[in-house]
């Protein structure tokens, strides 16, 4: 986002569409001025249908901008001024009519208008119906804006103001102002825009009876990182996540498995089109031979379970005819860049990142380092947070995904 030259006062321009949601973005409103944010709001007609302007004028304390015909504000070019004063355009709720206006180029209203005119980044964060927002016309046209660059925050999933249950919220105005300011790599360069992307996180659970389980200590929360980094850097993110305590990433679509074979199903199921693959999941490699239907009794002071090995996720991704660029993960004690140069080869993956595990490091830790390999290179990223590593990651997996682009199916081929 880029600076005002005077003070580190951001300058946001919000736009309000005509969505029964636009109740909340006088908070919005509200929240960002408390961050010392100069806001100005752009409200379209329908908008006003639902808050007033008074109220956005209020808790901005600017004159809130409805039309393009002001003819006070348009003799001196007010649509271009205001397109060229925004650090970054803001558009919340965005309805299912302004993803398409957008997306098609039409200039209707000033709100428009402006999305267009701007080079400012613009982020649109969807408020509608669950089913209007699982539609392909309006998912066909997020994907084509998200390849233009603009940001897609959420939508949150709950209760709907039509009583319906769902995919479809505007995220509460505390997320967006995080997001925006807190988290402002919301804002940098779509790397991944328009890629289907696959990412495995967290353990598998490999039953031995209805109450126990062979396991390991994966948190899962490397591999969230990255969904999240992904979806910031424009990814369309499925998320195959083992058994964790972790919240779904904002617009990562997440499907809960258990056993090293139903993630190997899952991702199977999924990987039709998919142009990346992330395998971060720490997936059993082994599992008991036979699982018994009742509660194993201790009856004798040994007991010897017969183990097999589990279905391959990664190596079976990288042998398909048209394989996904894809990338794993190795955890290691020891001799850490030896096992995940073998495992590159190994498996025939395109890049592996691999971290060193134990008592204190690695699992269950908020931060991690990572030693990253590919054919003929490799990179290192120092100790960090988990949040960060992902996004240094998601940037060189880019870099190098764009580099063997040639083998791989261009994302904007699947968009209308």
């Amino acid at each position: 986002m880029a600076s005002n030259t005077a003070n580190s006062t951001r300058r946001i321009l919000l736009g309000v569409t005509g969505g029964i949601a636009a109740y909340k973005s006088p908070e919005l409103v509200r929240r960002l001025v408390e961050r010392d944010c100069e806001v100005q709001v752009v409200m379209t007609r329908a908008a006003a249908q639902f808050v007033s302007p008074i109220t956005f004028q209020a808790v901005s304390s600017r004159r809130v901008r409805t039309d393009l015909w002001d003819e006070a504000a348009e003799a001196a070019m007010g649509h271009i001024e205001l397109a060229r004063w925004a650090d970054v355009v803001v558009v919340a709720p965005a309805t299912a009519n302004f993803f398409g206006c957008l997306a098609n180029g039409l200039a209707g209203d000033l709100l428009s208008t402006l999305c267009l005119a701007t080079t400012a980044p613009v982020v649109l964060v969807p408020a509608m119906n669950q089913a209007m927002w699982a539609h392909p016309a309006v998912q066909a046209n997020r994907a084509l804006l998200e390849t233009r660059g603009a940001r897609v925050l959420g939508p949150g999933v709950g209760e709907q103001a039509c009583g319906e249950f769902g995919s479809g919220r505007m995220l509460e105005p505390a997320e967006i102002v995080r997001a925006l300011l807190a988290e402002p790599a919301v804002l940098r360069p779509q790397l991944l825009a328009g890629v289907k992307t696959i990412v495995t996180a967290g353990p598998t659970r490999e039953p031995i009876d209805p109450v126990r389980y062979i396991t390991n200590r994966s948190s899962g929360k490397m591999g969230y990182a990255v969904a999240a980094a992904a979806r910031e850097a424009g990814a369309d993110v499925v998320l195959v996540s083992g058994p964790v305590a972790l919240p779904t990433p904002p617009g990562v679509r997440r499907i809960d498995v258990e056993t090293a074979d139903q993630m190997y199903r899952a991702v199977h199921r999924e990987i039709a089109d998919t142009n990346l693959f992330i395998a971060c999941a720490a997936v059993s490699d082994y599992r008991p031979g036979t699982v018994s239907a009742e509660k194993i009794k201790r009856t004798s002071n040994e007991m010897k379970l017969d183990l097999v090995r589990s279905q391959d996720t990664l190596a079976s991704v990288a042998a398909l005819p048209a394989p996904p660029f894809t990338v794993g993960f190795a955890a290691e004690t020891r001799d850490v860049a030896e096992h995940a140069r073998e495992k590159l080869a190994r498996k025939g993956i395109d890049m592996i990142a691999a971290n060193r595990v134990g008592p204190s490091c690695g699992f269950d830790k908020e931060t991690n380092e990572l030693q990253v390999f590919w054919r003929d290179g490799r990179a290192e990223f120092g100790e960090n947070t988990k949040a960060v590593l992902a996004r240094q990651l998601v940037a060189l997996i880019a870099e190098r995904y764009r580099a063997a682009r040639p083998r791989n199916e261009a994302p904007s081929s699947r968009v209308v």
